[in-house]
């Protein structure tokens, strides 16, 4: 499938997308790598980001040093730490599965939030 805008997809596809994400939420392991994400309004390196960060597979963790590596651009942690808040379509592009060296590192929509996506996908245990 082609990078589709998601604001911009046909209405049943919407409606595979929202069940797909109640399945997700409810703890199956869903597989959301076949929606489109436009991400051309972004740069070139942020695009590279969100491209390498849709690889993370479900219940893996990686830090943003780690994911820095993965593009090329080793010392750039904190610049992919920036991309990730850009990311247009959270869940689809899992970025709550980067994290920081030393802890679960920051999420868009607020840390608890991220660690409990990560319990969900047991990636880390409850606390």
């Amino acid at each position: 499938m082609a990078d589709v805008p998601i604001s911009c997809v046909p209405g049943n596809l919407i409606d595979d997308l929202i069940g797909d994400l109640v399945r997700y939420l409810g703890g199956e392991v869903v597989d959301f790598s076949g929606y489109g994400v436009d991400l051309s309004h972004l740069t070139d390196f942020e695009q590279s980001v969100l491209c390498e960060t849709r690889k993370i597979r479900y219940g893996s963790v990686i830090t943003y040093s780690e994911l820095a590596r993965a593009i090329g651009r080793p010392k750039a942690a904190r610049a992919v730490g920036n991309a990730l808040r850009k990311n247009p379509a959270l869940i689809v592009i899992p970025c709550h599965r980067v994290v920081a060296k030393g802890g679960i590192g920051g999420y868009v929509l607020g840390v608890d939030l991220k660690r409990r996506l990560l319990e969900l996908e047991g990636a880390v245990t409850p606390h």
